[in-house]
């Protein structure tokens, strides 16, 4: 997932899916409420860790800023040096991803079709997005914090894309970097609002309308693979952390006409293998440790 998340475009939440732990992710999130204060508040750690899965949690958590600690500079560099091989090893894991997914949703119907084309009508659409403008003060911040990490906990659909459509992705990081206090504080508690509220609502459809819900969200990863598509045309650039042009709307090309536009070698032959090696990835880790529990979960 940090792997994941470092990667404008990539969304955490597919990893999550990918390796089956989704649902006890929006559990253990879900169980940060009064009870766990209550606990808290009588002394009762151990009582409030269990209550949360805390250990759970941690690794979690570790495993997340150990793959940012590690893998940070060598995804920032790929993405600089040779970002359409890297966006083809990531098409490759969320197209699987998505077929795998495909599977858990049951026996198809009308109400299952439609969740599953309105997941993909939805990532489409926010895929070929162009910017707004977020400028609405302190209201706004808390807006985008809320809006960015309800995405960043879905499959398909990246937090850091979608401040980018926000048009705040540089002024977010802008803020980080000179620890603007003020502005950090409104855009943790929205995120912190966003993830308190969206995931409950998450596990809720998950539990009272499983396939439905799980259509959807394969639908999410079907569309977000016009983000991760390697060859792409830019429409709009918006400026950067250190005053660089960022691609902000893109739109999926051919690798032909990617060469036309840009210049640059398709590098289709790698493209392809790496595709392949991806999809392949998202199989082992699937049948490894996604089958296993999912079964755990079920039993």
């Amino acid at each position: 997932m940090g792997a994941a998340d470092i990667v404008p475009g990539v969304s955490g939440g597919t990893m999550a899916f990918i390796t089956g732990i989704y649902d006890t992710l929006l559990g253990s999130i879900r169980a940060v409420d009064l009870t766990c204060l209550k606990l808290l508040l009588r002394g009762d750690i151990r009582g409030a860790w269990y209550h949360v899965n805390g250990s759970f949690l941690l690794a979690l958590l570790a495993g997340i800023a150990t793959s940012i600690l590690s893998l940070a500079r060598l995804i920032s560099w790929l993405l600089e040096q040779h970002p359409v091989p890297l966006w083809a090893f990531f098409f490759g894991l969320i197209l699987s991803s998505a077929l795998v997914l495909l599977r858990q949703v049951g026996a198809w119907n009308s109400p299952r079709l439609a969740s599953l084309l309105a997941g993909v009508s939805i990532a489409a659409l926010i895929a070929l997005s162009p910017v707004v403008n977020m400028e609405f003060g302190l209201a706004g911040v808390f807006l985008s914090g809320f809006v960015a990490i309800c995405a960043m906990i879905l499959p398909g659909i990246s937090g850091s894309f979608i401040l980018v459509l926000l048009g705040m992705y540089g002024t977010v990081l802008m803020a980080l970097k000179s620890l603007d206090i003020g502005f950090i504080a409104v855009f943790a508690v929205g995120a912190a609002a966003g993830l308190m509220s969206f995931s409950r609502l998450l596990h809720y459809l998950l539990h009272r309308f499983h396939a439905g819900t799980m259509a959807l969200l394969t639908g999410f990863l079907f569309g977000s693979l016009l983000v991760v598509w390697p060859w792409k045309r830019v429409l709009v650039w918006v400026e950067g952390s250190h005053g660089q042009l960022k691609p902000a709307q893109q739109i999926p090309v051919s690798p032909l006409e990617f060469t036309i536009a840009s210049g640059q070698d398709a590098q289709v032959l790698l493209c392809l293998a790496l595709m392949i090696t991806g999809f392949a990835l998202v199989w082992f880790i699937d049948a490894r440790w996604g089958r296993a529990e999912r079964a755990r979960q079920a039993g």
